[in-house]
């Protein structure tokens, strides 16, 4: 069973993701924020990261840079439903996401995503 770990601090998106994964047959952790989620990490090994962009105190664009360095070989997908001047989801891909989602996603959507990065290798350095 894999274990996916999900960054998120909107407590009804955690929450729905959780359930919606759990019942697709996975182990699922989550994180209320950036910190939460590393911490997490120094005792839990997990087979893929779910992370949204906007986050208080930490955004998922750093959480994703320490990952990279701390962890190269995670499978990292991105989630946001933020707007602005810049395409966050493009950024997080720049800086190592493997795939992104744009809220909302339905959840099929979320689940084809987490099963497609699931079969997929780790990416080398």
């Amino acid at each position: 069973m894999a274990t996916i770990l999900f960054i998120d601090d909107d407590d009804s998106v955690r929450r729905l993701t959780q359930v919606a994964l759990e019942r697709a047959g996975y182990r699922v952790l989550i994180a209320e924020s950036g910190q939460h989620g590393l911490r997490l990490l120094e005792h839990q090994e997990v087979d893929l990261i779910l992370v949204d962009i906007f986050m208080p105190d930490m955004d998922g664009l750093e959480v994703i840079q320490l990952l990279r360095k701390s962890r190269p070989l995670s499978k990292i997908i991105a989630t946001s439903g933020g707007s602005g001047d810049g395409n966050y989801l493009d950024t997080a891909k720049y800086l190592g996401a493997q795939d992104t989602l744009l809220k909302p996603f339905s959840l099929q959507e979320l689940l084809d995503t987490v099963a497609t990065q699931l079969r997929l290798r780790p990416r080398s350095i």
